[in-house]
This record gives structure tokens, sequence and C-alpha cells, in this order.
């Protein structure tokens, strides 16, 4: 039984566009000291092996100290590390991994070639390939023929288990088929669980760290045990900040920042947060309400869900430009009761109709 940790797609140095400048720079600070981190990781567990399955880096162009950081943090790992190049980082003769002077225990990936390294210390080989270009049509799978010796064989690659993608497409029927006893995979931002086809166990870890609403929950990466035959998988969180997605109804709130507050968990200013707010009332100043939250959170943007008082419906009856306008309105809403364009337009044609100024968007 040996002990794995299976990370990937770091994307060190993105953009993180979404935030403001001086944050998106602070968070791009803190994305470099996920390698640091994943070194105590295998230091404390006492790890065998280390996998990291692509998108290590967000691109060929980043700065000359991140990858350098990278090469030093995997450099403190006390084990033999294995990185395949995936189609955010592929190696070419330009990329840091071929470039920059990496430490004796990692071994990079650098052919579309099947490569395989044995490691007769811990009885066990390992096969992986690169990404040459940013698109790959072809199986990361293709020609693996695994030889049954009854030893460990471990895969490390990235690809995309769908067989309709342009990024490694794999079938499930080729990971049933591999021989291997685990498959290490990353492309997918989201941790699969273990998984398996056939006698080979197989996982995504997801992205340690999320880098917006579509990356949110706790990220990290998969401990793992592995013997022929057998495989067990615990997710280990490895981020510092969360995004997450959260919903407040404000239905007769008369304070709503008080209202959002409540429902902010209490380390609400660690991390980053999409607030929906619902239920119904007069349309809220959601730039008022966002200054107020700023300092709650690390990060907050505001998403207007709330509908019309019911009372304000009962309009629809009058005999009046108002009443007609709010008629139609009605029968909008009602076919497409999600369409909240059609909220804010009765909201504003109200307003209009009544000489109002209405709330900012």
């Amino acid at each position: 039984m040996i002990k794995i940790i299976h990370g990937a797609d770091f994307h060190l140095d993105s953009p993180f566009s979404g935030l403001s400048p001086q944050r998106s720079a602070q968070r791009r600070s803190e994305l470099r000291q996920l390698p640091r981190r994943l070194a105590d990781l295998a230091r404390t567990e006492g790890a065998d092996l280390v996998l990291l399955s692509g998108d290590l880096l967000d691109g060929q162009h980043i700065y000359r100290e991140t990858a350098q950081a990278l090469s030093q943090a995997l450099g403190n790992i006390p084990c033999p590390v294995f990185l395949a190049p995936g189609n955010h980082d592929p190696w070419s003769p330009r990329s840091p991994y071929a470039t920059l002077d990496w430490p004796d225990n990692v071994h990079i990936f650098s052919t579309q070639t099947l490569e395989q390294v044995e490691l007769p210390q811990l009885k066990c080989t390992v096969w992986g390939r690169a990404f040459l270009t940013p698109h790959q049509a072809t199986s990361p799978l293709e020609g693996l023929q695994i030889p049954q010796d009854g030893q460990l064989h471990l895969g490390c690659f990235h690809g995309d288990v769908s067989p309709q993608s342009d990024y490694g497409p794999i079938s499930r029927e080729e990971i049933a088929a591999s021989g291997l006893t685990y498959l290490a995979l990353g492309h997918i931002h989201q941790c699969s669980g273990l998984q398996r086809e056939g006698g080979t166990f197989w996982a995504y870890p997801g992205c340690p760290e999320g880098r917006g609403f579509d990356e949110t929950g706790e990220k990290g990466v998969l401990l793992l045990e592995a013997q022929p035959g057998h495989v067990e998988a615990q997710f280990v969180p490895l981020c510092q900040r969360k995004y997450e997605i959260c919903s407040v109804d404000i239905t007769g709130a008369a304070d709503l920042a008080a209202a959002v507050q409540k429902a902010l968990p209490e380390d609400a200013q660690q991390h980053i947060f999409r607030i929906l707010l619902t239920g119904e009332g007069d349309a809220p100043d959601l730039p008022a309400l966002e200054r107020a939250l700023a300092p709650l959170c690390y990060g907050v943007t505001l998403r207007d869900h709330t509908r019309l008082p019911q009372n304000l419906w009962a309009r629809r009856e009058e005999d009046s430009l108002t009443g007609l306008f709010l008629r139609s309105m009605w029968e909008k809403c009602q076919a497409e009761p999600d369409n909240q364009l059609y909220q804010l337009c009765a909201r504003y044609g109200l307003a209009a109709l009544e000489n109002g100024e209405e709330g900012a968007l």
C-alpha cells in the first residue's frame, strides 16, 4: 500500500478578472502559495508519490517568479513528483517546463508518446504523456498496454472523460481496458470522487482554489492509498478562499443589509459571495447595499431576483394606462416566472407611469 497525493488545475497566475485590481493581484499572490501548501501536506501525510495532472499554470506566458516558486515547492516534496502538462500549460521548447531547471525529484512528461517510469522502490510504474498544443483530439490513453505483472500501475494524464471533447477525449471503455490500477486525471474543476471502470479506479481532484462562481465550495486535492486491485481516496481541502452563492429572501425585511448579514457565515470576510436577493418587495438599491456589505466579505456581488409585491399586481384591474401595462406584464411574468427581465420591466414601467424614480439595477 502506497500513499499518493493527486492534484491538478492550479491555474497559477489566473487573472481573477471578476475582482478589483487590488484584490486580483492579492489572489494571484495567494495562488502562488498553493504549491507550498501541497508540499506541506505531502510531508505531513508522508506521501510516497505526488501526481499532478496538468494545468498547473494558467498559460505559457506567466511570471517567471511563479514558475520558480512552483519548482522550488515541488523540490521540497520528499518523494517523486510527476507532472503531465495540460491544455493551458502544454509542453513546448519555450514553456517554463523546458526553460527552467527542475528539481531531480520532479519528472515532467514532455512528449505525446506514452512514457513509463518505473519506481522499483515502490513496486509501481507511472504512465503519462503531455499536451503539446492547447487542443488534442486523440485520447491520452491511446496505445496504452499494461503488462499483467501484478504490480501497481498509475496513470497521470490531462484529459476529458467525454468522447466529443477536443481536450484529450477519454471513453469509459478505454479506462476499463487500460489495465491501470489508478488513473489520475486533470481538466475538470469539480472533484469527481473516486470512480471505477472495470478494474481501474480513476478521479478528478478538481481545482484546489476556485476562480469564479462556476467553481464554488471547498477545493483541494485527493489523498489516496493504493495497492494492486484496490484504491481508497480522501478529499483534502487546500483552498484559502471559497466562492459561494447564497439566496436571501428579503420579503418583509426593513433592513436589507442586516437580512443579508444574518445569512452569511461567520468567516465571510475570508470568502467571495454572490448574493441572490429573492422574495417580494420594492426594488433594492444594489449599489448602496453592496457598499454596506463590502466590509463583511472578501468580495461580494448582488443579483436582484425579487418580485413585485402582490398588492401592486392587484392594480392591473384598474381601468387606466397603469392597469393596461400591469395586465400585459402580469401575463408575461406568469408565463415565465423565472425571467427576471420581466420583473425589471414591470418595476421600471410602473415607476415611469407613476412619475417615480426607480432604484438602481
